[in-house]
């Protein structure tokens, strides 16, 4: 039995300076399904969502909902339309309730202006018991994980009433346990009469989850809508890229040197004063990429903010290339050749206000090659940032281009670029791919390869257990602090992964070093 078209973008295009966002996209989602949107970073997936949910106006083109023809002119009349959007980056006021948060704009009231809390978190539990979607109405956003996060973020559009949900890579922040939690939620609110629009680059969710699939390159809609039951992850990758996509990472064996990075007997603590790393050792080596799995909580964040002088070491020490960098600051570690890939980009890798070439010089403005009494010299700045741009591959229309107008994959390889240029002998990559699609996630891999085969030690903290076997020349698994094991990428699997990760022991028992 045929679907309702509960969706229809007829020839919607959209132009912002210097580029076409949209154009002439057109798209039929039907009542019911999981539909999801394709494409490679940049390629306008979002505008064309942003337009759908009245945050952007078209410049041309029409919209239909249920049949009928309507103007979005802003996000009110979507949720009218019964049209919710969960955004990437969350909408949540970190020292507000759950509950504060889902209702905020919408609250019940009692007589008169006082409101009814007692009302809404009744209305909140009831929703998350159909949905299941376990949330503590009562607890503060900033205490709780970014899966619950999401799950308040859904939940809040539910509230409103919507039955069209929009999700901008919604597994981009979570961990693989709460990405198939989210995938049960997903096919929870399809049976409940929901439809979904999925903005994704992750292949294999599509594979797993979704009904039918648009691809989007540079724009324009390629080949209409597939069905995801009768295509395969390697034709989608080349549709969404134009060319075949390599998934497995071309390298040769490791050849390891001498030791790069000594971490010995370190401990340290979060900002609560919790212990999350607990007298842990390793060493990363010359020519080779250590791998860090776990689960999100076990100490990555802290580990990373040591090694880069952002956190101090309550005891234990840290040396690279033999020499202590501990006791330094975050400028000192980067002068003697750490580079790093920050796991939140927009946060801690750019300054999103400042353009293209002011973040190309970041690390290294005060030097004599850009900065002239304390004058910097544009023109320089602007050379070094267009040689980069030519260099990694990123989509601008020129180095003055703001670092928060570009797409998160050119965002990313604006970082890369800064931090590779250093020539540091240790790269830290924190999530490096986390949100790109698979043409952005191959040029990353590449890059992090050469590094190795340049006789760099890179040390690579993931949760994407894929990229770590693909990757690691050995795997560290970090467990409450501590590593319970370091293995061979060639000999273990994701099943064996996780059991370390969760603190269990695998088959054999054992763990080499």
């Amino acid at each position: 039995m045929e679907r309702q078209t509960v969706i229809e973008m007829r020839n919607i295009t959209k132009r912002f300076p210097g580029i076409v966002a949209n154009d002439a996209v057109n798209l039929q989602v039907r009542q019911g399904e999981i539909h999801a949107l394709l494409g490679e970073n940049g390629a306008g997936k979002s505008t064309l969502m942003n337009v759908l949910f009245g945050l952007y106006q078209p410049d041309e083109g029409d919209i239909y909902i249920r049949g009928e023809k309507v103007e979005i002119t802003d996000p009110n009349v979507a949720n009218d339309l019964g049209i919710g959007m969960v955004h990437q980056h969350f909408m949540l006021i970190d020292t507000f309730t759950v509950a504060q948060n889902i209702i905020l704009g919408s609250e019940p009231k009692k007589k008169g202006w006082r409101i009814d809390y007692n009302k809404s978190v009744e209305e909140i539990q009831q929703l998350s018991e159909k949905y299941g979607l376990r949330v503590d109405p009562h607890a503060k956003i900033k205490d709780i994980s970014v899966g619950m996060q999401q799950r308040v973020e859904i939940l809040k559009i539910l509230y409103r009433g919507a039955d069209i949900l929009i999700f901008d890579e919604p597994t981009a922040v979570l961990t693989p346990q709460e990405i198939q939690e989210l995938i049960t939620i997903f096919k929870n609110l399809v049976k409940e009469g929901k439809t979904i629009l999925l903005i994704t680059h992750k292949l294999k969710e599509i594979m797993a989850t979704c009904d039918r699939v648009t691809i989007i390159r540079r724009g324009k809609v390629i080949d209409g809508s597939l069905e995801v039951s009768q295509t395969t992850p390697d034709e989608l990758a080349a549709k969404m890229v134009g060319k075949e996509v390599k998934f497995k990472v071309d390298k040769k064996d490791a050849v390891p040197g001498h030791p790069v990075l000594s971490v010995k007997h370190v401990t340290a603590y979060d900002n609560r004063g919790i212990k999350k790393l607990n007298d842990i050792s390793f060493e990363v080596k010359a020519g080779e990429i250590l791998g860090i799995a776990g689960v999100d909580g076990n100490g990555q964040s802290e580990l990373i903010d040591v090694i880069s002088g952002l956190r101090p070491v309550a005891s234990g020490e840290i040396l690279l290339m033999d020499r202590p960098i501990h006791h330094l600051s975050p400028r000192k570690i980067s002068e003697r050749g750490v580079g790093h890939i920050p796991e939140d980009r927009q946060k801690r890798g750019l300054i999103l206000d400042f353009s293209i070439a002011e973040n190309m010089v970041l690390k290294n403005y005060h030097q004599p090659e850009f900065s002239n009494r304390g004058f910097l010299n544009y023109k320089k700045v602007r050379e070094h940032a267009a040689r980069l741009i030519a260099e990694f591959d990123i989509r601008t229309p020129d180095e003055s281009v703001k670092a928060g107008a570009l797409s998160g994959g050119n965002q990313q390889k604006v970082i890369i670029a800064r931090e590779v240029n250093h020539n540091p002998d240790l790269l830290i990559a924190a999530q490096p791919t986390r949100g790109l699609d698979v043409g952005a996630i191959e040029f990353v891999h590449r890059r992090l390869v050469e590094q190795r085969d340049k006789k760099k030690a890179v040390l690579l903290i993931s949760l994407d257990l894929d990229e770590l076997l693909n990757l690691s020349d050995r795997i560290a698994v970090l467990y409450e602090g501590q590593i319970v094991g370091i293995v061979d990428p060639r000999e273990t699997n994701e099943k064996d992964l996780g059991l370390m990760m969760s603190g269990g022991k695998t088959n054999s028992g054992s763990w080499g070093a």
